[in-house]
């Protein structure tokens, strides 16, 4: 497939830069201009399709060990705050960006992008092509590679790049959870965000597992009148219940969910309790999959489109949930064993891939969802919404490649 090295001609000027190298473990290589921090950076290359929000995705844990692509034909425009931060630091290894705006000219920003990323140490290339690299993920998924802007060579970068790790088996949530438990109970800073509910007269208890929690998701839970306890990533049934919640949380997080041995030997022991509410997003809902006896695969990706409501078996047939928008990039899903479980287990709701479940249910139902917000924004309901690249973006264009 071929991809640019070379922004558009009508791409407004950006700063003088160092040349820049995004080396893929396929042999791909672009060309392009380094921003942020000079160095090398080597992950898993996925993309964001979201129009906003590239602080909140940089800091989001759930991105550690990965290079991000940005479809989104801008960054900086919008500066960065500290009230858009999901961790105290950014968690992504590099940034892949189409153009970076020279300015930063927002009410909220405190400070330019790419002072920030030098910052925190976090590697940048810019001007090459997003979308068509976004079409090349697309159609072959996930890959290593690594960005690079001190000068070494395309070859030498391949080689780093084919020797590391796959994601596949790596447990990652051991390296951004929290080291000690911890008590949350702010809701966001940002006042055009707060959205505040009724306050019960006692808060409801909630224990988080910290698998690379978000901070928007403490927030919001706040915000609805959750006293929240967060716990880390290995975490023990008898260390849940010291809390004595009446929910408990299992969160979003990088890696591979079936790595998560731990988290999924909690999971099946909170499924064991009467009467007591679990819920998972993201990785934390794959790690209630598992638990449950399915097993973990990685999904092949497809062009972002709204999928269509889908019967619930064993329900009768009546209840078709609402369309949804799937989040896109790394897929990884979990698939339903085959045989019945032992308990009222109730999959339903197809989900990002074949014969997957994006809710899982049983007696006292846990709730899963595979993706989370990405931004928080005056324009929210903007937020994360995909769509597919315009058909100018697809006229081929030139590459080179190496190994």
């Amino acid at each position: 497939m071929a991809l640019s090295s070379d922004p558009s001609p009508s791409s407004a000027p950006a700063p003088a830069s160092a040349p820049a190298l995004l080396v893929l473990a396929d042999g791909t290589v672009l060309r392009g201009l380094a921003f942020g921090a000079r160095g090398t950076a080597i992950g898993e290359v996925v993309f964001n399709t979201g129009m906003t929000g590239y602080q909140e995705v940089m800091t989001d844990p759930s991105y550690a060990g990965q290079l991000v692509t940005f479809t989104y034909p801008e960054l900086g425009n919008t500066g960065v705050n500290d009230q858009d931060q999901e961790a105290e630091r950014p968690h992504v290894r590099g940034v892949i960006a189409r153009q970076l705006s020279p300015l930063a000219s927002n009410w909220r920003a405190e400070q330019n992008l790419e002072s920030w990323l030098q910052r925190h140490g976090v590697v940048g290339i810019r001007g090459v092509d997003t979308r068509a690299l976004v079409r090349h993920l697309r159609e072959g998924g996930a890959i290593n590679g690594a960005v690079s802007s001190d000068g070494t060579a395309p070859a030498t970068l391949l080689e780093q790049v084919r020797q590391a790790p796959a994601m596949d088996g790596l447990n990652l949530a051991a390296t951004v959870t929290t080291a000690a438990p911890y008590t949350w109970s702010r809701p966001t800073p940002a006042a055009f965000d707060a959205r505040l509910q009724p306050r019960p007269d006692h808060p409801y208890r909630v224990v988080a597992i910290d698998f690379g929690i978000k901070r928007a998701i403490l927030e919001r839970l706040v915000a609805h009148g959750c006293e929240v306890t967060v716990l880390p990533a290995d975490a023990t049934l008898a260390q849940v219940q010291a809390h004595r919640p009446e929910g408990v949380f299992l969160s979003n997080g990088p890696g591979d969910p079936a790595a998560v041995t731990a988290g999924i030997a909690l999971a099946r022991d909170l499924l064991a309790q009467p009467d007591l509410p679990v819920f998972g997003i993201c990785l934390g809902h794959q790690i209630l999959g598992l638990a449950l006896g399915g097993r973990s695969l990685q999904v092949a990706l497809r062009p972002p489109r709204p999928q269509p409501p889908l019967r619930l078996a064993g329900f009768g047939g009546d209840h078709q949930p609402e369309p949804r928008l799937r989040p896109r990039g790394r897929l990884p899903a979990v698939r339903p064993r085959d045989r019945d479980p032992p308990q009222p287990q109730r999959p339903h709701r197809g989900g990002p891939g074949p014969a997957s479940a994006a809710r899982v249910r049983r007696a006292v139902p846990p709730g899963g969802e595979p993706w989370s917000p990405r931004c928080r924004s005056p324009l929210r309901p903007l937020c994360g919404v995909d769509g597919p690249p315009p058909l100018s973006f697809r006229q081929p264009l030139p590459t080179f490649r190496c190994g």
